[in-house]
């Protein structure tokens, strides 16, 4: 526990300060409506909505997760996740202009825009609660978690005293605001939270024990954790964090930030933009600096953390498992006594290479199930002086209180939007709108700090979700541009992924396909994904397509283009009606192609970092080349999709 200086209360009290003086300031505007309350009167400009974007994405449990995944598989263990900006470039170029076009309130919104019938209504309201409550509560109780280990490593507080002072304050903030509380407040959060990462790993790699970067990456517990690609000769390893991600994750998987075509809180921010043009702007400059730019003061906090709270030998890892579990079988024929517990403990710490972590923090510290990789983070953050350990809490709460608040304004505006107003009461007023969402902030607020008492690792979440939505993605990638997509697809891919990712995920199953060897264990996703898909697509074509009016509405409106509406504008000529307005050239393959020339752009920026920052500077020098020539390339292809934004 450390305790903080008179300069690091001022910075941390200043800084909630401001954050609720702007809630308060513009209170009175974001209660005049629901459009004012979830989307700010559609008015924002793309570098705001971009920097809000980077600030929610900047949450208490991203430098936990990251720590977690660099110390367990080294830097090349966040393909995890790199491997969904595929995902947000082809949002940027592809589907960003047809959010905006939608003028929807919410993402979910969109579903009585493109289907019809009862089986719309009812998506429309289970998938408002499924994401906006379930899933929404998930990702939340992840962050919520990370800020009660960090306040236990730093502060030492208790976790309900943690709890009860964040959910407050944010959701007093959330309330009163609304999002474009939350989106000023971004701006502020953002520049706060980047200065903070930065100093902290700037301090943290110039510690004596640490002694520079030179020394850091040529230290034996770190030098086999550098490298930013996976080790091509072990197979399994290249195929779970290289090949899966990159060849099936990032278009099958439903992820909050990475939905395949958009959705979730970036939607709220591209539906909430001036124009095509600024949703486009904002989503781009959000994948660059979520990317290619922010991971990398994470990722230098927690190779630090490798020399200074150690892993466990291999050989002592594995010898700690072999005891661990002759211990569990003995505690299955009788209770085992104080010092056998006690022995069982440092055996399972051991096991999982956690034994430094679990000395500089023991119980009386750190509660034992909060114990974990990802606990490295905060555990370097006690070295630092006073000031900066002000600037860097102030970080890590504005990091907090900028993911909450979104995920609170976002989920209740489903709450209200697509569940109170659709299934409660049709004739609400807009003031009893306002209330209902300012209620719903306050609710799931404190879901969510009740299941994250119960947890015990930000690696649970991210797992957990990505699983849960396995599968789903490729529909909402072709329901823009294939008319034979109906709400049973989505409906049926939505069943299908959680019962099949429970089936996949019991221990019987497990033990009989994948732990005697049957099946490799990086078969379970693919497995998931393709019985997913093998579902919603049989269901597709054995009911019924939309009706001819709704499809006409939609093409009409949105004018995705394409050869998968072919057969719509024929019909709708039949039926001597004009849904065709825009004749320009179909701007989709132009903008895959802006979506790879990205890639090369923004992979090149984090690998090119990455290199100067080790001091390869032969492959620093050629990849900053590569991303000067991806830039002039982006740059004429965009001129080209921009001429088709109407």
């Amino acid at each position: 526990m450390i305790t903080l200086s008179t300069l690091d209360l001022i910075l941390i009290f200043s800084f909630f300060t401001l954050t609720l003086i702007i809630g308060i300031v513009v209170s009175k505007k974001s209660g005049k409506n629901t459009s004012e309350f979830f989307l700010s009167g559609r008015n924002m400009p793309w570098w705001l909505l971009g920097l809000s974007m980077v600030a929610t994405t900047f949450s208490t449990d991203t430098p936990n997760l990251v720590t977690d995944i660099v110390r367990k598989g080294g830097v090349s263990g966040n393909w995890a996740w790199w491997a969904f900006l595929i995902t947000g470039l082809l949002t940027v170029f592809v589907y960003a202009k047809l959010w905006r076009k939608s003028n929807v309130n919410t993402d979910i919104e969109f579903y009585d825009l493109r289907y019809g019938g009862k089986p719309a209504h009812f998506l429309r309201g289970f998938r408002a609660l499924y994401l906006g409550v379930i899933f929404n509560v998930l990702a939340m109780s992840g962050v919520t978690l990370a800020a009660i280990k960090i306040s236990q490593v730093m502060l030492g507080l208790d976790p309900l005293y943690t709890v009860g002072i964040a959910a407050v304050i944010t959701v007093v903030f959330s309330a009163v605001g609304g999002f474009r509380g939350v989106v000023y407040t971004d701006f502020v959060l953002f520049f706060t939270a980047m200065i903070g990462a930065i100093g902290a790993a700037y301090y943290c790699i110039n510690l004596p024990e640490v002694n520079g970067v030179t020394n850091l990456i040529t230290h034996p517990q770190v030098v086999d954790k550098i490298s930013l690609l996976p080790d091509f000769d072990n197979t399994e390893l290249l195929i779970t964090l290289l090949i899966i991600p990159l060849a099936v994750q990032w278009w099958s998987s439903w992820y909050p930030g990475g939905e395949p075509g958009g959705g979730g809180y970036i939607a709220q921010r591209m539906l909430a933009a001036k124009d095509e043009n600024h949703a486009i702007g904002a989503t781009f400059f959000f994948n660059i600096m979520h990317y290619a730019i922010r991971p990398w003061p994470w990722i230098l906090v927690a190779l630090t953390s490798l020399v200074l709270y150690p892993k466990d030998d291999t050989n002592v890892m594995e010898a700690a498992k072999y005891n661990y579990i002759e211990m569990q079988k003995i505690e299955e024929t009788r209770a085992l006594t104080e010092e056998e517990k006690e022995r069982m403990d440092t055996y399972y710490f051991a096991s999982e290479g956690l034994t430094a972590i679990r000395e500089a923090f023991p119980e009386e510290k750190v509660q034992k199930d909060k114990i974990g990789h990802d606990l490295a983070y905060s555990a370097m953050l006690t070295r630092l002086p006073s000031g900066l350990l002000g600037l860097v809490l102030a970080s890590l709460i504005a990091a907090f209180m900028s993911t909450i608040s979104t995920h609170l304004n976002w989920g209740s505006s489903y709450i209200v939007n697509d569940f109170y107003i659709q299934q409660i009461n049709k004739k609400a007023s807009e003031k009893e709108l306002v209330l209902v969402g300012r209620i719903s902030t306050a609710v799931l607020m404190i879901i969510s700090t009740v299941l994250a008492l119960m947890l015990t690792n930000a690696k649970q979440i991210f797992d957990y979700i990505i699983m849960f939505g396995a599968g789903t993605g490729l529909i909402f990638i072709l329901r823009w541009f294939w008319w034979r997509i109906n709400a049973w697809s989505e409906i049926s891919g939505m069943f299908a992924s959680g019962v099949v990712s429970i089936i996949f995920n019991l221990d019987s199953v497990n033990l009989a396909l994948f732990e005697t060897g049957m099946l490799p264990s990086w078969s379970k996703y693919l497995l998931v994904v393709g019985v997913t898909t093998i579902i919603w697509v049989a269901v597709t074509f054995l009911t019924k397509p939309e009706d001819d009016k709704v499809l006409f509405n939609f093409y009409k409106k949105i004018q995705p283009g394409g050869p998968g509406w072919q057969s719509i504008i024929k019909a709708a000529e039949k039926q001597q009606q004009t849904i065709k307005t825009d004749y320009s050239q179909w701007s989709v393959p132009s903008g895959i192609l802006a979506m790879l020339v990205g890639c090369v752009l923004i992979y090149g920026v984090l690998f090119a970092t990455g290199y100067w920052i080790y001091g390869k500077y032969t492959f620093a020098i050629i990849l900053t080349i590569v991303v000067i020539v991806a830039t002039y390339i982006l740059s004429k292809l965009w001129k080209k999709i921009k001429s088709t934004i109407l």
